[in-house]
């Protein structure tokens, strides 16, 4: 246990030591993501808002199956919650490649292993950035102006960026030793997006408390709710202690997970990549 304590101590004391050469780092992956294109950084708005569209044609339009929800137009009820998955999802796949995209700062320079997920976390949380105000935007302009629950999004923004960058570095540790891992991730992402109510509402299936249960169990779906308890639930994160706890004990465990991965294979990583 001691050895896990030194290892919590080291990455505190990397982050801190080379925390400016993070910043400039996330700035650089945003830059190296979005280089080569006409739009640049424009694709970073351009891009979710035409996804939106899509599920919002094929669920309203399509299928018609998309009424008020809370007595918020469809629409609103699903950008508050696509919001959250669009860092979320890139979080989960880019998470998992980000030691080997980034492999010559391990091998050719010594680059502290354990900042890199936080650059690339960084650099996703500014584009989310972005989109959080595109959304309140979008909220105002339909005539939903902003409420006193949104002083809690930077909340939910704080446990998202703290639960995916330990993701990130478990995921990329074992990615970084073997790519099926990176492919068994894309798979069951489809699955996590789908499962999280980030599409449909969750409470639909609240007579099956067995199924419901399990389903709010998801970190992911407690931060797509998170956000729409800001924007149209109107529910302030301590009204529902019990899934905050939850959300917890998963990023106690998720954050053990990546402990233990950088202690198994640190000594690896620079001669694998």
């Amino acid at each position: 246990m001691k050895s896990y304590f030194d290892i919590i101590a080291l990455n505190i004391r990397e982050h801190k030591d080379n925390i400016h050469q993070v910043m400039k780092l996330s700035v650089a992956d945003l830059k190296k993501t979005y280089n080569g294109s006409a739009l640049g950084w424009a694709w970073a708005v351009i891009k979710p808002v035409f996804t939106l569209f899509v599920y919002w044609f094929a669920i309203s339009i399509g299928l018609r199956s998309g009424g008020d929800v809370g007595g918020y137009p469809f629409i609103l009820w699903l950008v508050s919650g696509m919001v959250s998955w669009f860092f979320m999802g890139d979080a989960i796949t880019g998470g998992t490649n980000c030691i080997r995209r980034y492999s010559y700062l391990v091998t050719k320079m010594k680059y502290p292993v354990m900042t890199i997920p936080t650059f690339t976390s960084l650099a996703l949380l500014i584009v989310h950035l972005i989109l959080v105000a595109v959304v309140i935007l979008i909220f105002w302009i339909m005539g939903y102006p902003p409420t006193i629950y949104l002083v809690q999004l930077p909340f939910y923004m704080l446990l998202m960026f703290l639960f995916f960058n330990s993701w990130s570095l478990f995921a990329g540790l074992i990615s970084a030793i073997g790519k099926d891992f990176s492919n068994l991730v894309k798979s069951f992402n489809i699955a996590v997006f789908w499962l999280s109510g980030i599409l449909w509402n969750v409470e639909n299936v609240a007579d099956n408390k067995i199924v419901h249960t399990i389903l709010m169990l998801n970190p992911v779906t407690f931060i797509c709710y998170g956000y729409r308890n800001c924007f149209i639930n109107k529910v302030w994160f301590f009204e529902e202690p019990e899934k905050l706890i939850c959300f917890v004990c998963w990023y106690l465990v998720m954050g053990f997970l990546s402990l233990w991965a950088y202690k198994k294979l640190r000594k690896e990583i620079p001669d694998v990549l």
